[in-house]
């Protein structure tokens, strides 16, 4: 039943606040969930170092358990696992359960798929609802037979083996969950895999392969892997993760006055594509202090706040944001003048449809919105309603965006669901409560 946000939820502020802060966030989420695949299927012990401690990362964990790997916690943000080699992976006992992880079903098929036993892969409510056909399609042209619900296109998703070959896949969407799910595949098929999509897609697996020693051709929009006998085992120090700081970077960019410090985020260019975008609308950003780890480009991410205005964001921008959109349209309502996001009919596909959602919570706000099949309108600058109880549909990046939005007015929000926040970053809420 719809109720108010938790106590741990709830911002009240009587001003808006200026930040002066320094923080650090928890590691990546896509790179925790590749490094926990990758290390389970390496050819002996891997480390991995501050990876992220959350729901959807542990359905990993636990996916990879139940599949014969072994896993030893050093600390709550350090692990050991114990590869089995690619071919190595065993029979589970039971159902394999991804929760809300989108990322734990779509690239664990690339793993399950061509394996010599049967499994079932299925998830959460909100996960059986979205559509899996375009990881499912291209990896059964490969030769693995695989079925699902609802003609092959909804979980749950049964793998019942074969022989994987070669294949060049052209996608219609630029998506790295599906690009690394048939590069998973292709290091078990009988022939190079290529995956060519129409704009980059963040590459975490290509760099995290090419680590381990996998042949992996990069040129233009093409990525092929080729066939390996053997992945040499990790020790990855995983960077704190941007679309976990992005909130908390809005949130400074928008509020004139302050200045706020990030320290080690990830800042792959195909993952900041924000920044570029909060530059336009006013913000002062910089990158301090950058290194490379485990062949990641890593930097303190410095905003200094200023008054932002409206911009317009075109579809050669959002595979480099895609995730941030929610907190992007929160920096939209604080603008002054209209913002337009186009060629992100992605989100509708998402935990929730986030473009619908979003509108639908800052209409209810009273921002001005308008949805387009690929992309949403949002009239920045008016003041917004308090009291308002607004509905998460179960997505973790809606709940956090429209918290960064009370945090930033002062405005009471009322939200349906923050339990789904831990999916991503259990401890988001005390950490916006102690930065504002």
């Amino acid at each position: 039943m719809p109720h108010f946000a938790t106590r741990a939820a709830q911002i009240l502020l009587s001003v808006r606040c200026m930040i002066r802060a320094t923080i650090q966030v928890p590691g990546d989420k896509s790179i925790t969930h590749r490094a926990i695949m990758l290390a389970g299927v390496a050819g002996g012990k891997s480390r991995i170092r501050n990876f992220l401690r959350a729901e959807d990362t542990m359905r990993t964990l636990q996916m990879m358990q139940a599949l014969g790997v072994g896993v030893s916690e050093v600390s709550p943000t350090e692990l050991v696992v114990q590869g089995v080699g690619l071919h190595g992976l065993s029979e589970p006992k039971d159902v394999l359960d991804a929760g809300n992880s989108g990322t734990t079903m779509r690239i664990g098929a690339g793993l399950l798929a061509g394996q010599p036993f049967v499994a079932v892969l299925t998830g959460d409510q909100y996960l059986r609802e979205r559509p899996m056909d375009r990881v499912m399609r291209p990896l059964c042209q490969m030769g693995a037979l695989i079925k699902g619900r609802a003609g092959d296109t909804r979980a749950p998703i049964c793998f019942f083996g074969g022989r994987l070959e070669g294949l060049r896949h052209e996608s219609k969407v630029a998506s790295a969950q599906v690009k690394s799910a048939l590069l998973l595949a292709g290091l078990r098929a009988s022939g190079p895999v290529t995956v060519v999509e129409p704009a980059k897609s963040r590459d975490h697996t290509e760099r995290m392969l090419r680590a381990m020693g996998a042949r992996v051709l990069t040129s233009g929009l093409e990525v092929t892997v080729e066939p390996a006998q053997r992945l040499e085992p990790l020790d990855i120090l995983c960077p704190s993760d941007f679309s976990s700081a992005a909130f908390f970077l809005v949130l400074a960019a928008a509020t004139p006055g302050s200045e706020l410090r990030v320290k080690g985020v990830c800042a792959n260019p195909l993952r900041t594509g924000l920044l570029g975008v909060l530059r336009r609308m006013g913000a002062e950003i910089a990158l301090e202090d950058r290194a490379e780890v485990g062949g990641e480009v890593v930097a303190d991410i410095v905003v200094r706040g200023q008054r932002l205005h409206g911009t317009y964001v075109g579809p050669d921008e959002i595979p480099a944001l895609i995730d941030e959109v929610p907190a992007l349209c929160v920096a939209a309502a604080l603008a002054e003048g209209a913002t337009e996001i186009r060629g992100a009919g992605e989100l509708r596909v998402k935990e929730s449809d986030r473009l619908a959602t979003m509108a639908a919570a800052l209409s209810a706000l009273g921002t001005r919105c308008t949805e387009y099949p690929d992309g949403i309108r949002i009239e920045g600058g008016s003041p917004l309603r308090s009291g308002v109880l607004c509905d998460t549909r179960g997505d973790h990046r809606v709940a956090m965006a429209l918290a960064t939005l009370g945090a930033a007015t002062g405005v009471r929000i009322g939200l349906t669901d923050t339990a789904c926040v831990a999916t991503s970053f259990p401890t988001f809420f005390e950490q916006l409560r102690a930065l504002v």
